[in-house]
């Protein structure tokens, strides 16, 4: 467990009363939370529960386990490896796809396994976000909890509606805020890994073997 899950029982009790002061009595116009609420179109209850949902272990077992694969397919490239015991156009074909075959198993970044690679830091990097994110929320989390409006929230609800209300707005913007910034790095996130992490066609040959099917072909013994 994180400081997000140790806070997330009060933090969502106390949410809950923000969303529903916000659904009964709204905030005023010019109230920073109102553009918080069209980016985002969540509540900051629900808000907190997306982010809560959040895991990074998976994130981190999948970069490893994509790893793996990279072992396997560097052990099918060494494979294609060696000198072939036979000469003339089908050698000579099948040495042409061979090696294309084997620079698009492991050969740079624009192979298999530099797709693999790619995956798996990719991965990390999402796994590192979706902890940086928890740990931010869960600093809000602390402040709000212990600060004036979350006491207006949970006192004047019944006794002073105009200022619980007020105080939800403030604390659901500042909730929001920090559910808003932690998007915009993983937006930003996945543009810097997008043209990482498309799909690589098989490239074949690129100095075509020999067509004609009338040339001898020789087979050591």
């Amino acid at each position: 467990m994180d400081s997000l899950d140790h806070l997330a029982g009060p933090g969502s009790e106390l949410l809950r009363r923000v969303d529903d002061l916000l659904a009964a009595a709204g905030a005023p116009d010019d109230h920073r939370i109102w553009p918080l609420l069209r980016r985002l179109g969540t509540l900051p209850g629900d808000a907190l529960g997306e982010v809560v949902a959040l895991r990074p272990a998976p994130l981190a077992a999948a970069g490893h386990a994509v790893r793996t694969l990279v072992r396997e397919y560097d052990h099918a490239r060494a494979n294609l490896t060696g000198g072939d015991p036979w000469q003339g156009a089908g050698a000579q074909a099948y040495a042409a796809h061979r090696d294309a075959l084997a620079a698009y198993l492991d050969g740079d970044p624009e192979s298999l396994t530099g797709r693999l690679e790619a995956t798996a830091a990719y991965a990390d990097a999402v796994d590192e976000w979706v902890a940086h994110s928890r740990h931010a929320l869960a600093r809000t989390l602390a402040d709000v909890l212990g600060s004036a409006e979350a006491v207006a929230v949970v006192t004047g609800t019944a006794t002073d509606p105009g200022t619980a209300g007020l105080a939800a707005a403030e604390i659901g913007a500042r909730v929001l805020a920090t559910v808003a910034e932690a998007q915009a790095r993983g937006q930003a996130l996945l543009h810097r890994w997008a043209p990482d992490l498309t799909e690589l066609p098989y490239r074949g040959p690129s100095d075509p073997a020999p067509t004609r099917l009338d040339i001898t072909t020789w087979i050591s013994g």
